[in-house]
């Protein structure tokens, strides 16, 4: 082949050649692979000089419209680390240019694929540290595609910038009828204690869901969950229909005080375990199954709304009158907070299964914390789970209300009886909300 053939026309020539050889397509499939991304990159690479010097391979500038000062120098050898493998690239060398040539596929520089910076990014958010990174990339793609340390450093570098812009952006376009909220801890490093990382979750008035804040907190005392309620409310987060959390006293004072008009639903799954701490191992079996079927509401014909409530709240009465006697302590337990239990049945039934518990924020951690378990370390804290990282969740379907708006009154001039009050945490509170027994009107919803 001469030698002044391009090198986008040497590789065709050599992905030709492993075809006509007699050779089965399983063994050269791989290199045919890595042959044609190599071409593409090349390609790209010639076409870039092309459009910067405004004229094609041999073509005079005296000819060429848009040409530019300047001339092709041949080509320097350099090699694109990409999660294929390493690729060997021609690049073009320029003399005589009125600037520097900088291609904008690769930088300045061809050193690596974007691709492979986010496979670097993703482990690292994933729990392994930058050795790790750099061992299993060499395991995998060969020590000459290894990433120095100090590479991987640099690439995983842009995480933070990426939470942060992330964490500082506006959310008045964001419209919830349910939010989510729980906090999952992680130890961030080996010996120190668990620190929770706070999350919420929301789905949207078009019934999809949202990932809505992240971030570390000092516990999950009432300052920590005030300040991170109060950042997403400055930035333009409005009150939701339902807020879903479990019954951390924290927890539960930040909502009431940062959303006093949402309606709050203390998540099922949380006071489950904790009714079951207290039952005989078993015992536990019947006592669960006769737990949810308390909050069951398939076998209902009543419409969602306060009706429903009231027959859920009567389900509980019942439970509790059997098991009072033997569990005393589980009773109690249950009974605690009781009108927080009760919220979700004045929603669309085909939400109910949804919204009456918050593992929503548990699956966001799953990942996580599974790979945590092992001899991986948890992330540390700028290890953050990356928002864009995570698994997407259904949404529900949309609700449909004339003025889409089921939240309490702000204020009352005095507290309403107990039975007519809406779910929320029963302690002393110098602004009182208050709803008329006939205040929630019945959801429906829109195929």
């Amino acid at each position: 082949m001469p030698v002044r053939v391009s090198p986008t026309v040497r590789i065709r020539h050599h992905i030709d050649e492993l075809f006509a050889q007699d050779r089965p397509l399983p063994a050269i499939l791989e290199e045919v692979a890595r042959l044609g991304a190599q071409l593409l990159m090349q390609a790209a690479l010639e076409a870039e000089v092309t459009e910067f010097l405004g004229r094609d391979r041999y073509a005079r500038a005296a000819r060429a419209e848009d040409a530019r000062p300047g001339s092709r120098n041949g080509y320097r050898e350099v090699t694109v680390k990409t999660t294929a493998g390493p690729v060997g690239l021609a690049r073009p060398k320029l003399r005589g240019t009125a600037e520097a040539f900088a291609s904008r596929l690769f930088g300045a520089y061809v050193t690596k694929t974007n691709a492979l910076e986010s496979l670097v990014i993703a482990s690292f958010v994933r729990g392994l540290s930058v050795r790790d990174v750099e061992a299993t990339l060499a395991e995998a793609l060969g020590d000459q595609a290894a990433i120095s340390k100090s590479t991987v450093s640099a690439i995983c570098g842009q995480i933070t910038g990426e939470y942060e812009a992330w964490a500082r952006r506006r959310l008045d376009g964001v419209k919830l009828d349910y939010l989510f909220l729980d906090a999952s801890f992680f130890r961030m490093h080996p010996g120190s204690p668990a620190e929770p990382v706070l999350a919420a979750w929301g789905i949207t008035t078009d019934g999809k869901p949202a990932f809505i804040g992240l971030g570390p907190g000092a516990g999950e005392s009432f300052d920590a969950w005030k300040d991170f309620l109060a950042d997403l409310r400055d930035r333009g987060l409005a009150s939701p229909l339902l807020v879903v959390s479990d019954g951390a006293p924290g927890l539960i004072g930040a909502i009431e005080q940062i959303y006093p008009q949402a309606l709050r639903q203390r998540c099922l799954i949380h006071r489950c375990r904790n009714l079951l701490a207290k039952i005989p191992a078993g015992m536990q079996a019947e006592v669960k199954d006769a737990y949810w079927k308390i909050f069951d509401t398939e076998d209902l014909t009543t419409p969602p709304g306060p009706k429903l409530a009231e027959i859920i709240d009567a389900r509980i009465d019942e439970f509790a009158a059997k098991y009072r006697a033997t569990y005393p302590s589980a009773i109690k337990i249950l009974l605690t907070d009781r009108a927080g239990l009760t919220a979700y049945p004045r929603f669309p039934a085909e939400h109910h299964n949804r919204i009456r518990h918050s593992n929503v924020i548990e699956r966001t951690f799953g990942e996580t914390r599974r790979r945590g378990q092992g001899h991986r370390p948890a992330p540390r804290r700028d290890q953050l789970p990356h928002p864009g990282l995570g698994r997407a969740r259904p949404g529900l379907s949309q609700l449909a209300r004339p003025d889409h708006d089921l939240r309490r009154p702000a204020v009352a001039p005095r507290p309403a009886p107990l039975a007519a009050r809406t779910p929320r945490q029963l302690r002393p509170r110098t602004v009182t909300a208050t709803v008329p027994a006939d205040g929630l009107e019945t959801v429906t919803t829109v195929a």
